[in-house]
């Protein structure tokens, strides 16, 4: 069993897109209440893993312990323009060992992205907060799973054993809500 706890963050347009074609998140998928969730939940977290192309780019953001996934290094190095940055290749390390590198054997992770680094966790989050603006879309975007759109990030999850929780409105004059994916939850007992 993993020391760590691992929760995923994501906004995703109605179709599913985590970005443009681009690959650069577009404005009209940037709301305010959903950035301040983001933000706050990033400020408790003990750290970050995510790809060499996705960053949060909020004013704590260079204080954050963080792991980037990388083919620069063989397995392990630090990252030579951020301190608080480690490069990790998963061919060449396992990820119990990039955090513990990273000075991190245990606490809450938060996984960013991008699809591939989401999907390398699909097992192991304890929950995966999927923010939604329902009435974006982003014909030939880049999917926040490989798989979508084809399936729903929805059904992906569903189908890693994660199940829904009640939703938490972010922005309501758009309709942008969170929706915890929990782990198994089952029914608790006191003891």
């Amino acid at each position: 069993m993993s020391a760590h706890r691992i929760d995923g963050y994501v906004i995703v347009s109605a179709d599913g897109m985590l970005a443009n074609a681009d690959r650069v998140m577009p404005d009209q998928l940037k709301f305010k209440g959903d950035q301040e969730f983001f933000n706050a939940a990033l400020d408790r977290v003990d750290l970050i893993v995510h790809g060499r192309h996705s960053f949060e780019g909020q004013p704590n953001s260079p204080k954050r312990k963080r792991v980037i996934l990388t083919s620069k290094t063989a397995a392990l190095a630090p990252d030579p323009s951020n301190p608080n940055a480690t490069w990790w290749n998963p061919a060449g390390a396992t990820f119990e060992q990039a955090c513990d590198y990273a000075g991190v054997g245990s606490g809450t992770v938060a996984i960013i992205g991008g699809p591939e680094v989401f999907a390398m966790f699909l097992d192991r989050y304890d929950t995966f907060w999927l923010s939604q603006a329902p009435h974006v879309r982003l014909p030939g975007g880049y999917p926040c799973f490989p798989g979508v759109p084809e399936r729903s990030p929805q059904a992906i999850l569903a189908a890693h054993g994660l199940e829904t929780g009640e939703p938490q409105s972010l922005d309501a004059a758009h309709d942008v809500r969170v929706t915890p994916w929990r782990r198994g939850s089952g029914i608790q007992t006191s003891v």
